[in-house]
């Protein structure tokens, strides 16, 4: 059986190596001709650790990344709402990590040339157009190569080819919310180990947390951030171009606190990306016969939560043990795939949309009406505010109780 995944992201390769442990060859076709560890910040939550541990990665991606040890929201006033311990010191088995996507991506990278072999990792293969058959499907790529396969597997992501073979009339969803994304050499903020939410998308938000530790030998460590704000006038951001300061960073002017000054934190990234937040909505059916969707190419959801990853990798693990359980009826098991996780990442999807974790802040927001208040207990328990937070975490699958 000859399996072809299409892109070599962070579920393509994820699924390539589970593939690999169960006994079970693929190609990976990547349309990058040289693999770089380019991008910014990704965290990587308990049930992402819990699948990469089981791919034996967890040594090498905590000795490059940053151990998080609890999430705090604070208000656009700088005022502290609501903190939680993460990963370890939360009581799970695996620590939650902030590390550069780049790292994370190479990390995948090396082991799949390592356990697959170079011969089995196509660069430069950009997949242009997907013929489905009976028996499986032809791929057609970019530089002119034509490859048949059994079993198709698309990762390439949000605006996945084979994604718009099956659904042509398929569209990203933009309700106003644009974001831009940098990363800043600084000072470790509160205690260096601290994800932090400040704000609303209303009236501008910012998720900070660091992602390399002492990165210049004199302990300052590499902070990712995200700034955020929904304009429902605003035109849809670029993806393939920098960001302008000048375009969002007035709205943070004034965010200046005894802990963290917000404006040079922005001013001191040595390059800024801007990016429009979006989705899709969930689709009916993810494939046809033998070819089905995974990660982003399946259900790009909002970047809230940390939870594209997670849930790609879960993907990844999950199709890689249907295929292993019945590998004589391959189209069975995607259909076995598909039915446990469809219905799972739909409601993530939904659920980024509308309750995400920063919806405690939004929240507080509403109570205090936008405005500074004395103490947040005055408004809201912390036992309300803690429910948020678990109702989303059993959404997302990284419940500690479940």
């Amino acid at each position: 059986m000859k399996i072809a995944v299409v892109g070599g992201g962070i579920a393509g390769l994820a699924f390539a190596l589970g593939l690999k442990q169960r006994g079970l060859a693929c190609e990976v076709y990547e349309g990058v001709a040289e693999v770089k560890e380019l991008g910014v910040g990704i965290t990587l939550l308990p049930h992402a650790m819990r699948e990469l541990d089981a791919l034996g990665l967890t040594a090498e991606l905590q000795a490059m990344a940053i151990e998080n040890r609890e999430s705090v929201f604070f208000n656009r006033w700088g005022q502290y709402v609501y903190s939680e311990p993460r990963g370890r010191h939360a009581g799970y088995p695996l620590p939650e990590l902030g590390i550069h996507r780049g790292k994370l991506h190479g990390a995948l990278w090396r082991a799949a040339v390592q356990r697959l072999g170079a011969q089995r990792l196509h660069t430069g293969h950009r997949c242009v157009a997907i013929e489905p058959d009976a028996g499986g499907a032809t791929l057609r790529f970019e530089n002119g190569a034509v490859e048949r396969a059994d079993v198709v597997v698309a990762c390439d992501g949000v605006n996945s080819v084979v994604r718009r073979h099956f659904h042509p009339q398929d569209q990203v969803c933009y309700a106003g919310i644009n974001t831009w994304r940098g990363v800043t050499v600084h000072k470790p903020i509160l205690d260096g180990k601290s994800y932090l939410r400040i704000g609303s998308i209303d009236t501008g938000k910012m998720v900070i947390y660091p992602i390399v530790d002492n990165v210049d030998g004199q302990g300052n460590q590499l902070i990712n951030w995200v700034a955020e704000i929904r304009d429902p006038r605003a035109p849809m951001n670029d993806w393939n171009k920098p960001g302008r300061m000048q375009d969002f960073l007035p709205i943070f002017e004034a965010w200046r606190y005894d802990w963290l000054d917000v404006p040079a934190l922005i001013q001191g990234a040595q390059q800024v990306f801007e990016y429009p937040m979006v989705d899709k909505d969930a689709l009916p059916h993810w494939g046809e016969g033998r070819v089905t969707l995974m990660g982003d190419a399946a259900h790009p959801m909002y970047p809230r939560g940390s939870n594209g990853s997670a849930q790609a990798l879960i993907d990844a693990r999950t199709l890689a043990d249907e295929l292993a359980a019945t590998p004589a009826d391959p189209e069975a098991a995607l259909r076995r795939y598909e039915a446990a996780r469809r219905p799972a990442t739909a409601q993530v999807v939904e659920t980024n949309r509308t309750l995400p974790p920063d919806f405690i802040i939004m929240k507080a927001d509403e109570l205090s009406g936008g405005q500074p208040f004395t103490r947040i207990d005055d408004l809201i328990s912390q036992d309300a505010l803690r429910e948020i937070s678990e109702n989303y975490k059993r959404i997302a699958g990284f419940s500690l109780k479940a």
